[in-house]
């Protein structure tokens, strides 16, 4: 019962928050109700008996999110001191977020300690006894699905470059690192050795 009151629950929740998500104005609460949708789908992860799966999608994709953030406010030239005097709009809504998050972790808590021989009964029965699900989902991905992560590599390996290549822009002005000029540089057109009198200091014409 704990257990079917939980997904409907984090379900919802889960729904709801990704609709905001892209229906918010303000990038800050994009953000706040994205990560309030990782949770509940964590939440849900938990339930099915998945938890290296929840777990990872708290750490890498809650984890990423402030990277997100950073990379939202760089491309959009957010004003910081606009957005600082208006950090206490943000408080009410963060507040609401958290109080969220840490019910639904206590929720998620409950019915797994409750209905430990249900989450059991939804795990596939192939499994060995003694194997978790971490290994388990290491065995097919390395086995039966690997030239298909090889690919999934391969196209992020692709994207990666691609994205580089393009943010690489040569502007005037800017200083860049020339391998070939440094390494070949000798110590007689990089060293300059000035006398100097003792006591007396070196004058900031004879460092020109």
């Amino acid at each position: 019962m704990l257990q079917g009151l939980a997904f409907y629950i984090l379900a919802t929740i889960a729904v709801v928050s990704g609709l905001l998500v892209v229906t918010a104005r303000s990038p800050v609460h994009s953000v706040l109700w994205l990560i309030l949708t990782f949770f509940s789908a964590a939440g849900l992860f938990v339930l099915l008996g998945a938890e290296f799966l929840a777990m990872l999608l708290v750490v890498v994709y809650v984890g990423a999110v402030a990277v997100l953030f950073l990379f939202v406010v760089m491309m959009l030239d957010v004003d910081f001191v606009r957005l600082r005097e208006g950090y206490a709009r943000y408080l009410p809504l963060a507040g609401i977020v958290a109080i969220i998050l840490l019910a639904e972790m206590i929720m998620v808590s409950l019915a797994v300690v409750q209905g430990g021989a249900a989450s059991a009964a939804l795990a596939p029965a192939a499994l060995p006894e003694g194997v978790s699900n971490t290994q388990s989902i290491g065995r097919v991905l390395y086995t039966d699905y690997i030239y298909f992560f090889q690919a999934a590599g391969i196209v992020l390996l692709v994207a990666m470059i691609g994205a580089i290549v393009l943010t690489l822009r040569k502007r005037d002005g800017v200083l860049r690192q020339d391998l070939a000029a440094q390494a070949n540089r000798r110590r007689v057109d990089a060293v300059e050795i000035k006398s100097a009198t003792t006591g007396a200091g070196v004058k900031p014409e004879e460092l020109l």
